[in-house]
């Protein structure tokens, strides 16, 4: 292997003209088909009958609008949401004065379980606040009796091919436009030959004089629609000349706030288009909805730059396995995420912009579940060089801070800010179990969100001015409940481990979890690492010595936690008196492995606490699993360089738990003993993590140190394998290619002159575990082989 000096003229050249660099990732574009950004090209979604359920739909979306289409041709779906549609009242018993972090602790301590579950449970179990659908356009095409569907990944545009023996087949294309806000769909026949519906939601209706109550959903399943009740919604439809109809309905959810669609329909040519648009009321009218269909120059108006958009989507990173379909499975991950988070979007809750097409509420309300859910959806976007799409969860946690500061303030009775493990889209308390819907480590696990987003980005004016300050404030919440006890050490009052013992009192555990305790080692350990690099570049002396100060106090903090709970065989425990005897799909004993990364691979002391915890999760076995369990062990033998291991529990998630789009439905769908869990609800999280775990896989970079391919199977060696642009810490791009067992690539992209450690490969391109040395890197390309 070779380093280019970056005073040598040829690589100070490429820095500042990459396409004329001859070793740069743009030249390598042009002479290897499998670097160009656009490998996407090689995957679709296809089916070759009608799709039956929406669970396998075709799924479209923008970030913030979401469409899946599924059905036969007499009755083909296209389900409607968007992910700001909620009724947010408060849910009942939230705002009571019982409803503490104080009397929580003491029911606990005194084991009133009924108490427990009726002031914080019991408010779940109301179907309001819940995300809602939006609706639904149904198409039927008369004497069809087949639909062959196909979804581009590489631009997100469904097609479908109506077939029949009696008739000429039939086209329909389908976008939702990456940044017009409105779906679209073209039709290859004349509108008279085929009729179009525009359903709203069938909701419980109030009658006249009726209003809502706590028991409104009594007698009716808890999911469904008929549960909540709202008034009738009111209907437009209008012809606006040159043959273009409007249909509309505009739903009243609340005093403030109503949502709808406006449907346009337009024929030209034999052909025709309909647009729709989602709106929300007060931001935007029926009025001013339609009227942005009105603009919209036809289905192809707007192809170009919609395919643009997801053109330069792809273009940040790609990879290539031997494995085809687990390669082809990394893109529909990409591609969900593109569809349902972007930045000045909300960030995907647990469907993302799609909701269950069931006439029913959608699984868990559809809500922000921060006991896991969200932070594991944004697991991958960083190394997969995904910025924007992450950024959108950020930047709805900084927005959040006034509930949060409200809710420290009346659960927690703290200053600072804390939110809800289980919240609404305003970031109200929604309830459920309270060893995890109301644990303040999970706030912990939020602030992550803003270090990773810092520590890939490299942008120090976000550490100065959000991640600092974020992290300071949920410190006020904190540091306010930690007790100190007689052995001078620091503990929660009370204590659990997701979700261990589900909502029994056995899970509150004996303080602290070692759940609790890695995201408390970590949560003070990254304070004080902030104060100290803030420090050392402020030039203001009285603010300096304030960062100086905050530096030892929480490096005092940290110094009074106990240490993490690893039993004789060196397996990390749930607590100090308990260790995990059974299978459970939430892995969170194990936090500090993975995603804390407090005990890494790189000690033996270390390497045997990871190896033992997986041996014990082995042993246990997988019955009480679910898809996302998976996803994280594959992440735990991926750390512990077991790329064999890694890949097949991938395989055995994409395989067992997911649907023939992709959606991941927690249940071994094919019931193959993988898990007693058959059953389908679906959420994103695990498609996120299994992403993660197959980057983790390609790439390591943590603290300077980059290692490539560390982790996979002994197979893909013997074969070839590359992946282009993942990122690493400080904003480095890396890429890589792998052949027949040496390494035959290597391009580092750095944002500004770094200094890393390249790791397991020695010059020549052959592995070798022990080789380490240290580069300087340039700004721009720096090719290495």
């Amino acid at each position: 292997m070779r380093a280019e000096n970056c005073r040598e003229s040829e690589l100070c050249a490429a820095a500042v003209k990459k396409e004329e660099a001859p070793g740069s990732l743009a030249a390598w574009a042009r002479t290897g088909q499998k670097w160009r950004g656009t490998k996407s090209m090689e995957h679709e979604l296809r089916f070759q009958e009608n799709i039956s359920c929406w669970e396998s739909a075709l799924p479209l979306g923008n970030g913030e609008t979401g469409c899946l289409i599924w059905g036969s041709p007499w009755h083909l779906r296209f389900s409607l949401d968007r992910t700001d549609i909620w009724d947010t009242m408060p849910a009942p018993g939230t705002e009571r004065p019982e409803f503490t972090y104080r009397n929580l602790a003491r029911l606990a301590k005194e084991g009133d379980n009924d108490e427990i579950r009726r002031i914080f449970n019991n408010p779940y179990k109301h179907p309001l606040p819940t995300k809602l659908p939006a609706g639904k356009i149904i198409l039927a095409f008369e004497g069809y009796e087949k639909t062959q569907s196909c979804l581009r990944l590489s631009d997100g545009e469904a097609e479908l091919v109506l077939e029949s023996e009696k008739a000429e087949s039939r086209r329909i294309r389908s976008i939702v436009h990456a940044t017009k806000g409105i779906g679209m769909i073209s039709v290859d026949m004349p509108r008279a030959l085929f009729s179009v519906e525009l359903q709203s939601p069938e909701f419980g209706r109030l009658s006249d004089g009726e209003t809502e109550s706590a028991e409104q959903g009594e007698g009716v399943s808890r999911g469904s629609l008929k549960s909540v009740f709202y008034e009738a919604p009111v209907r437009y439809c209008k012809e606006c000349g040159d043959g273009c109809h409007l249909e509309a309905f505009e739903q009243k959810i609340s005093e403030g706030f109503s949502y709808g669609i406006v449907m346009a329909i337009r024929e030209k040519n034999g052909k025709t288009d309909i647009l729709y648009r989602i709106f929300v009321s007060p931001e935007e009218s029926v009025l001013q909805a339609e009227q942005k269909l009105l603009e919209v120059p036809g289905y192809e108006g707007w192809l170009e730059e919609h395919r643009g958009w997801w053109k330069e989507f792809w273009g940040r990173s790609s990879i290539s396995l031997p494995d085809r379909f687990m390669e082809r499975n990394w893109y529909i991950s990409n591609y969900l995420l593109a569809a349902c988070s972007r930045e000045g979007c909300y960030p995907m809750p647990l469907q993302g912009v799609w909701t269950a097409d069931e006439d029913a509420l959608p699984p868990w309300k559809g809500d922000y579940h921060n006991d896991l859910n969200t932070q594991m959806s944004y697991y991958h976007y960083l190394k997969a060089n995904h910025l924007a799409q992450g950024r959108s969860f950020v930047d709805f946690l900084w927005n959040r801070r006034k509930p949060a500061r409200a809710f420290a303030r009346s659960f927690y009775e703290t200053e600072g800010l804390c939110l809800p493990a289980v919240m609404s889209i305003d970031g109200k308390a929604l309830g459920g179990w309270p060893m995890y819907s109301l644990s303040p480590a999970n706030q912990m696990w939020l602030c992550k969100a803003f270090d990773d987003y810092y520590r890939y980005s490299g942008e120090e004016r976000f550490l100065a001015e959000r991640a600092y300050p974020y992290f300071k404030e949920t410190a006020e919440c904190i540091g306010a409940l930690l007790e100190e006890g007689e052995d001078g050490l620091l503990r929660f009052p009370i204590s659990s481990s997701p979700e261990i013992h589900d909502d029994e009192l056995e899970a509150f555990v004996t303080p602290n979890s070692n759940y609790d305790l890695a995201f408390l080692h970590y949560f003070y350990e990254t304070l004080r690492g902030y104060a100290e690099k803030l420090s050392d570049v402020e030039t203001c002396a009285e603010k300096r010595n304030a960062l100086e100060q905050e530096e030892r106090w929480w490096r005092h903090v940290r110094g009074k936690l106990p240490a993490l709970a690893v039993d004789e065989r060196g397996v990390l425990m749930i607590a100090p008196d308990e260790v995990l005897a059974e299978s459970h799909r939430h892995h969170s004993h194990a936090q500090a492995i993975h995603p804390l990364r407090l005990v890494r691979y790189d000690t033996e002391g270390h390497r045997r606490i990871i190896e033992a915890t997986i041996r014990n999760l082995e042993e246990l076995g997988t019955d009480m699993w679910v898809g996302f369990s998976f996803c994280w062990m594959a992440e735990l033998y991926a750390i512990a360089r077991k790329g064999e291991k890694a890949a097949e529990q991938l395989g055995i998630f994409w395989r067992n738990f997911c649907s023939p789009n992709g959606f991941h439905l927690n249940g071994d769908q094919k019931a193959e003993g993988y898990s007693s869990f058959t059953y389908h609800p679906f959420t994103l999280e695990a498609n996120m993590c299994a992403a993660d775990a197959l980057q983790e896989m390609l790439l390591y970079g943590e603290e300077g140190v980059i290692e490539v391919f560390p982790a996979i199977p002994e197979s893909w060696e013997r074969r070839e394998v590359a992946f282009r642009g993942l990122r690493t810490e400080g904003g480095l791009l890396v890429s890589a290619r792998l052949a027949q067992g040496k390494l035959t690539k290597l391009v580092l992209e750095a944002p500004c002159r770094m200094y890393v450690k390249l790791k397991g490969w020695n010059r020549e391109g052959i592995r070798r575990e022990s080789e380490r040395y240290e580069v300087d890197l340039c700004q721009g390309e720096n090719v290495w082989l």
